[in-house]
């Protein structure tokens, strides 16, 4: 079996620009990889994902079934990795991956207040991608620990990456979805062991390439087997 590395956090954390510096580094370093990016938005079988973030189902995210919505990301996930990447993670390689199985753990367990529906439902979803769908379990998850106040701040700088727009999705529009999903996150990363990238430190937002150094490390010494 191959490795799989998972980059994922809440919107604004800076989530694509740590997986494309990590991409080139590991190019320029002569480490075979492939990269894949959830959504998966040149697949048609993005489609479902697509009309969800865009509003057609409804503009407030809490207001769509947590189970529904996870639904749609998991069959996407489910038809790149078979396409894609199976035979190649098979035979051993690396992949790394701009969100996963992770982001619907984070986005839609925020949806959910009572600890125990939480925790079914966050078995459900395991259940469902491991399980059933016999996706890879990550081998590490990098999840960047962005507050939401300085998130909501990079996300209004950036174009987004759905419509490539300035249009906001339905869950980078909706801060209460934001906070929530953040706290989400932390327990979560608590909960399975992720690797927790703090973003802030001494109330300081890190520069892009001390936050690259810590993410290249680790997973150097995960590829060499530390």
């Amino acid at each position: 079996m191959g490795k799989l590395f998972v980059i994922d956090g809440t919107d604004g954390s800076g989530k694509q620009t740590q997986f494309e510096k990590l991409q080139n580094r590991l190019k320029e370093d002569g480490i075979e990889h492939k990269v894949v990016s959830f959504p998966n938005y040149e697949s048609p079988s993005s489609s479902l994902v697509k009309m969800y973030l865009s509003g057609e189902f409804g503009e407030d995210p809490k207001k769509i079934n947590a189970y529904i919505a996870s639904t749609f990301y998991a069959v996407d996930r489910y038809a790149t990795f078979k396409k894609d990447f199976e035979k190649y993670y098979n035979s051993g390689g690396i992949i790394l991956a701009d969100r996963y199985t992770t982001a619907n753990m984070v986005h839609q367990a925020g949806k959910i207040e009572n600890e125990k529906e939480r925790t079914k439902f966050l078995d459900w979803i395991k259940d469902l991608e491991f399980n059933l769908f016999e996706l890879p379990v990550p081998t590490e998850v990098f999840f960047l620990n962005m507050p939401p106040e300085k998130a909501i701040e990079l996300i209004e700088k950036r174009e987004n990456k759905f419509s490539h727009t300035n249009v906001k999705d339905i869950h980078e529009r909706n801060i209460e979805h934001l906070e929530d999903s953040y706290k989400a996150a932390c327990t979560l990363a608590n909960k399975y062991g992720w690797y927790e990238v703090k973003c802030i430190k001494n109330k300081i937002l890190r520069t892009i390439e001390d936050i690259h150094e810590e993410i290249y490390n680790e997973v150097i010494n995960k590829i060499k087997g530390n």
